[in-house]
């Protein structure tokens, strides 16, 4: 029958939290319940977890700089957004403009593409003329 979703739901995954890079299998099951197996350690079980249940992102990026010594700024969310909204918070980076001085961690724009995470500077730039 089309439309039946089929349990328990697996995934495979290769984790990214440590230099391993564990082959991960992910069961989502019909009671809510996630099981994760092929860790060798806690992280690759909390990754496996998150990544198929609510998965997040840290956006980077580079926004312009006015009388900066430098024409941009790297820039990134403070936190974690979800990865559904990404492209929602690049649309709402496009065309901003941070004005000389900048120092790291002064937010940029807030709330980046309804998201409630504010976009931070990583980078010192110092009034001046561009190179």
């Amino acid at each position: 029958m089309q439309g039946r979703e089929e349990w328990p739901k697996k995934t495979e995954l290769t984790c990214i939290r440590c230099p391993i890079g564990c082959i991960l299998t992910v069961t989502e099951n019909q009671d809510g319940t996630v099981d994760v197996t092929g860790n060798t350690c806690n992280k690759g079980a909390d990754y496996g977890k998150k990544e198929t249940t609510n998965p997040t992102r840290t956006v980077t990026s580079t926004v312009k700089v006015k009388n900066g010594s430098r024409p941009v700024v790297s820039v990134k969310t403070k936190e974690d957004i979800p990865k559904g909204k990404i492209t929602d918070c690049m649309k709402a980076l496009k065309g901003i403009e941070a004005e000389a001085p900048v120092r790291i961690g002064d937010i940029i724009l807030s709330n980046a593409g309804g998201t409630g995470v504010d976009i931070v500077a990583t980078k010192n730039i110092d009034k001046g003329k561009t190179d």
